[in-house]
């Protein structure tokens, strides 16, 4: 058959296929397109010569097989066959079609944008079209990010036009996976000219913060925030505010955030003036941390718990982090009540949905020695609660248990919890590769504290070989833990060891010159080998401006003034004993926070 003849056959049978689409009869019409590009493939196996519709006798040819390698994808995808769709968009971009440069991008385009969004998860690309050390998607996901990574190198190259629509993908596809960082690259190598300068800065420092890495998206976003770009930017001044709120050192410039961020929102929509409020509120309480007088103290989580409650009004009490935040502040001002009627309420907005919620809730009911509730709501949360993130579930209930004296059941919930982070770690396959590093980290850092737990146990029980197993094992996942010296400490202390005790917690001190425990341990050892008062209340007085409501430095404190003896100083310690008695009575299990 002539060249014509050919054009004038698959042109009647691609008229067909449209004829069919318009019925509604897409099965039929993607079976009639797939005969079109079988008939071309099986004639010319090594695909369309590069000139081919340059020759003016073929061009006709070459439109209609151009226009079936679109369509044919696009009927199998409404036809409700994404199998086929898949295939068929596989097809389309790994044979030899000659297409021009925007068919196939807009081809790879709506691929991408298929796998994401399609819900049905393809096979790998089959073996015949992998090369020898060449990248193979194992996910939607990942060949999904593949394809749009190379739509924005083709921008970059100035080989198709900007479309902004290709960012937006690439970064929910990024954002899903776990890439932060990747994104923020992608963010970092494009063009000028093709997003605002602005817009840029805000989603680099996104993209940072997702990273986990905190200071560099605050430094971005602090010379957005700057004179010569956008001071009042509402959005970054919440995400400013957030992050300083994050790390007490960071807290007062938060403060200055979030009092930005209010001024720049007057007069607009009540949701937007809580979330600038509830993070002042969370702003000022950090820097309540960190201030040195109690007065001042005092004052500012007064106006941290005023932010938050206005913040909580201006929501009609409906939003769950705002309560949260709220029930955590009144928690660690002691105001146990008002806690726990805000965290009740968070719960049965979010339908018990947030573990942070049921952790919180058993905390407060903990402090207020309701052991036996806390524990009940621990396995209501249990039964609610994914098997791989029942971690810090199971932590709490073992650390109730051992408050109340049930050593046994205790061992056997961390014994339980070991078991479970042993079979997820066998269980973490290939995937999202961020959320898969911080999964394992996480887990990491859950096994480190329950060896330290069991060991604390162990030593309570003077079972010292056990404790001794138990350190070990801690040690092999880290080194270099100021958390596992204090427990060595800990041993030595309780076996009369006490030089060998200072030693331990002065290398805990030398990993973290602010681990309070080891503070407080140090301060009582030195005492009871007849140290220098003054050095043993200056590491009392270091442990309490960290933490003002350890009540075992409040005791401390009184004995050492006790001690000395004179009236002045027997006041001194009635009120440290005062404090510390108050304290333990409302010490939760483990911190509010």
């Amino acid at each position: 058959m002539s060249i014509n003849a050919v054009s004038l056959l698959l042109e009647a049978i691609f008229l067909k296929a449209k004829s069919l689409q318009s019925l509604g009869r897409l099965k039929e019409a993607a079976q009639s397109c797939k005969v079109i590009l079988d008939t071309v493939e099986s004639s010319l196996p090594g695909g369309l010569p590069q000139n081919f519709g340059a020759d003016c006798k073929f061009t006709k040819l070459h439109d209609i097989v151009s226009q079936s390698v679109e369509l044919l994808p696009e009927l199998w995808k409404f036809a409700d066959c994404p199998h086929e769709a898949i295939l068929s968009y596989r097809w389309a971009l790994l044979s030899h079609w000659n297409l021009d440069t925007e068919t196939t991008a807009k081809i790879q385009k709506e691929f991408a944008v298929f796998l994401l969004y399609c819900g049905d998860e393809a096979s790998p690309p089959d073996l015949r079209f992998q090369m020898d050390s060449s990248f193979t998607p194992k996910s939607n996901l990942e060949e999904a990010i593949l394809l749009l990574m190379i739509l924005l190198r083709k921008v970059s190259l100035k080989r198709i036009e900007w479309d902004p629509s290709i960012l937006d993908h690439l970064s929910f596809a990024l954002s899903v996976s776990g890439n932060s960082r990747a994104l923020a690259t992608q963010f970092e190598e494009l063009l000028p000219g093709f997003i605002d300068r602005k817009e840029r800065f805000y989603k680099l420092a996104l993209c940072y913060y997702g990273a986990g890495e905190d200071s560099v998206a605050l430094n971005l976003l602090r010379k957005l925030l700057g004179n010569y770009m956008d001071p009042m930017c509402f959005p970054a001044l919440l995400m400013a505010s957030k992050i300083c709120g994050e790390n007490r050192s960071h807290a007062e410039e938060g403060v200055g955030f979030a009092l930005r961020a209010l001024e720049s929102v007057d007069g607009k929509c009540d949701e937007s003036k809580s979330t600038a409020t509830c993070l002042l509120g969370i702003s000022l309480s950090a820097h309540s941390k960190s201030v040195v007088t109690d007065s001042e103290r005092v004052t500012r989580q007064a106006k941290a718990l005023e932010a938050l409650k206005t913040a909580g009004q201006l929501t009609a009490m409906s939003d769950p982090i705002i309560l949260y935040h709220l029930s955590l502040e009144y928690a660690e001002q002691r105001n146990l009540d008002a806690a726990l009627d805000c965290a009740k309420q968070m719960l049965n907005l979010e339908g018990g949905s947030n573990i942070k919620g049921w952790l919180l809730l058993s905390r407060i009911l903990s402090a207020q020695r309701r052991f036996v509730d806390a524990e009940t709501i621990i396995d209501g949360a249990l039964d609610q609660t994914g098997k791989w993130d029942q971690g810090e579930l199971l932590r709490t209930k073992a650390k109730l248990q051992l408050a109340e004296g049930q050593f046994k059941r205790a061992i056997e919930t961390y014994t339980q919890l070991l078991a479970l982070l042993q079979v997820q770690k066998k269980n973490l396959g290939y995937g999202k590769k961020l959320l898969k590093s911080t999964r394992r980290h996480l887990d990491r850092s859950l096994e480190l504290e329950i060896w330290h737990d069991l060991a604390h146990v162990y030593i309570n029980l003077s079972h010292w070989s056990d404790a001794e197993i138990c350190l070990f094992k801690s040690k092999a996942i880290s080194t270099y833990s100021a958390a596992r010296c204090h427990v060595t400490g800990v041993l030595y202390e309780n076996k009369g060891l006490y030089k060998e005790a200072v030693k331990a917690f002065s290398e805990a001190l030398n990993i973290d010159p602010s681990h309070i425990p080891s503070l407080v341990s140090i301060a009582v050892v030195l005492n009871r080998l007849g140290n220098s008062e003054t050095v043993v209340k200056s590491f009392l007085m270091n442990a309490l401006s960290l933490d003002r409501m350890n009540h075992s430095a409040w005791y401390n404190l009184g004995l050492l003034y006790k001690s000395q003896g004179t009236p002045s100083s027997l006041s001194e310690a009635a009120e440290c004993f005062e404090a510390a008695v108050v304290l333990e009575e409302s010490a939760p299990v483990e911190p509010f926070r």
